[in-house]
């Protein structure tokens, strides 16, 4: 972009100004911060839902895992479109996990109604984990159907037809 400055500002003496420092800056790549994202929104769910036995980074083939430590400014190589069967099945499970996690948490909460879901989740108000898992599969090439279908399956076999229906 243009800066256009006036005269009276062109001899004053000082510290370089923030957009001038913003300018020299190197542009991301932003697949990387993108693949960066995942990576957080993985860990998150793993903590938040309590997930036991997941490795988050055994979600990731080898390219992927050797972006993780770059500058976010290189242009690496990411993971390909073509993916290991055993990846995506590593990568299905997960999802699936979490959406099981999530719904067992609501049917937990719905039992104990004293406890509100704001208590359960003070920072998360109206986080929706199984839409935010249908949006992860998209990102880790899993069908977000696989995900909705086992999500409503999930919210039948622990009695909440209601929610299931919708």
């Amino acid at each position: 972009p243009v800066l256009d400055t006036e005269d009276a500002w062109v001899s004053v003496e000082g510290p370089v100004s923030i957009v001038e420092l913003a300018l020299e800056q190197k542009r991301i790549h932003y697949p990387l911060v993108e693949h960066q994202f995942v990576l957080c929104t993985v860990l998150y769910a793993i903590m938040r839902l309590s997930l036991k036995g997941v490795k988050p980074l055994s979600l990731f083939d080898s390219k992927g895992r050797n972006a993780f430590f770059k500058d976010l400014t290189s242009i690496q190589l990411l993971p390909s479109g073509d993916m290991d069967p055993n990846m995506l099945s590593i990568r299905q499970q997960f999802l699936l996990k979490v959406v099981s996690a999530a719904v067992q948490m609501l049917c937990s909460s719905q039992k104990d109604r004293e406890v509100s879901e704001e208590d359960y989740f003070p920072f998360e108000k109206g986080k929706n984990w199984p839409t935010l898992a249908a949006d992860l599969a998209q990102y880790l090439q899993i069908s977000e159907d696989l995900v909705r279908r086992h999500y409503v399956c999930e919210l039948y076999s622990y009695g909440m037809d209601h929610l299931g229906e919708e």
